[in-house]
């Protein structure tokens, strides 16, 4: 089992910066992935960003030139730093955990991210 701990979310204007971090503790073995999805209200889940224990990185296209994810593999830690964000970008953020050799997915509690025009 993986507990994923998010934190960093908030209220922001248009044209700001926000950094959300997440820690995920428990039974971590072998390559991972970690990363970032939202959901916004009345629609499906959708992907921000990710990047594996080897370092390779997955941008939504939305994200992209505006969002930047790191990870320190020593601290099961990922950060995903935002910027010049829009009133579109408002949401709840998840922090997601995936075991490459279980095959299994693991969500956060949610950090909600709202971005006033």
């Amino acid at each position: 089992q993986v507990r994923l701990v998010e934190s960093g979310g908030g209220l922001v204007q248009a044209g700001g910066s926000l950094r959300l971090s997440c820690a995920a503790s428990g039974s971590i073995f072998g390559p991972n992935t970690m990363g970032w999805y939202r959901q916004a209200p009345g629609k499906q889940r959708e992907l921000v960003a990710t990047i594996t224990s080897g370092g390779s990185t997955n941008y939504a296209d939305s994200a992209k030139g505006r969002t930047s994810i790191s990870r320190d593999n020593a601290k099961n830690t990922v950060l995903l730093q935002m910027n010049s964000l829009k009133p579109e970008d408002t949401a709840v953020y998840y922090c997601y955990f995936y075991t490459h050799w279980g095959s299994t997915a693991y969500w956060g509690q949610g950090t909600q991210v709202t971005v006033s025009s």
